[in-house]
């Protein structure tokens, strides 16, 4: 019996036909699983994104009030500082004008001196070319000047007072060389012995009666150093009568009420005579 032969088409047909997989169930859940968690992704990420959002709307709204406070803060400082020195420049202005409106002032001031101070030197020239015309300009001038420096030094003399004491002193003379009786020397009639204690006091050093009594500015300077201190003490009145007739008699005529028979016969004239230069050289 013959086989019967079968086309190799037919044969291997069975090669053709696919094949159940046992893995296709597993395949099938996993590409299921990759769906779903891709789904759960997106779900997750617009659910975020919104809270992003508003997350970093919410940093930049608080970067902006930081901005914005810093920046305020500085633009204050800024004027404060502005106004701070204007005010400084301001200010430093006004302390100049005041220094200068003092230095002016005082300026004015050492002119009104000055001018006070060369009329009462003129003074005092005209006083002494009426007692002594022979005497020198310049030692005039000196003298004057020694006189208005006195007036300045001593508070409670002045060039009138001083110009009558020496006018009286000096006999009406205004002679530096006068001598009296009793051994009184130049303008202001100082004793040797009251010269020496006045030249210590002064700060001159002593030499002779002669080589410093007869000079008129240091007899000058000596002179109303002396009157200074007993006008101090006694008074004009009692400081006049103590300069001519010693401080002991002086202060016993205050002490009795100015009675006149206390005072020696010379201070008696001495003391009238001079106030009545003084007034005469005031008017």
């Amino acid at each position: 019996m013959s086989k019967q032969v079968l086309p190799l088409s037919k044969k291997f047909a069975w090669l053709k036909k696919p094949r159940p997989s046992a893995t296709a169930p597993a395949c099938n859940r996993l590409r299921q699983q990759k769906t779903n968690s891709t789904q759960l992704q997106a779900q997750e990420a617009a659910t975020t994104m919104p809270n992003q959002a508003g997350s970093t709307s919410l940093f930049m709204g608080r970067q902006g009030k930081i901005l914005l406070i810093v920046t305020l803060a500085v633009m204050t400082g800024i004027s404060m500082a502005s106004f701070a020195f204007r005010f400084y420049t301001l200010d430093q202005s006004s302390e100049k004008m005041a220094r200068l409106e003092r230095s002016l002032n005082h300026l004015k001031a050492a002119m009104n001196v000055d001018s006070v101070r060369q009329y009462e030197i003129q003074k005092v020239m005209s006083i002494i070319e009426k007692y002594d015309p022979e005497m020198a300009s310049a030692k005039k001038y000196e003298v004057a000047d020694e006189i208005c420096r006195m007036a300045i030094k001593y508070p409670n003399l002045n060039v009138d007072l001083i110009c009558a004491t020496i006018t009286h002193e000096s006999a009406l003379t205004w002679r530096a060389d006068i001598r009296s009786q009793a051994g009184a020397i130049g303008l202001m009639q100082i004793m040797p012995a009251t010269g020496v204690f006045l030249a210590a006091d002064e700060g001159i050093p002593w030499t002779s009666p002669g080589e410093i009594l007869y000079n008129p500015v240091l007899n000058i300077r000596l002179g109303c150093r002396y009157l200074s201190t007993l006008i101090s003490l006694y008074q004009l009145d009692g400081g006049l009568a103590a300069y001519n007739g010693g401080e002991k008699r002086a202060a016993m005529w205050l002490a009795s009420g100015k009675d006149d028979r206390v005072l020696w016969a010379e201070t008696r004239e001495y003391v009238p005579a001079v106030l009545k230069l003084y007034d005469e050289f005031q008017n």
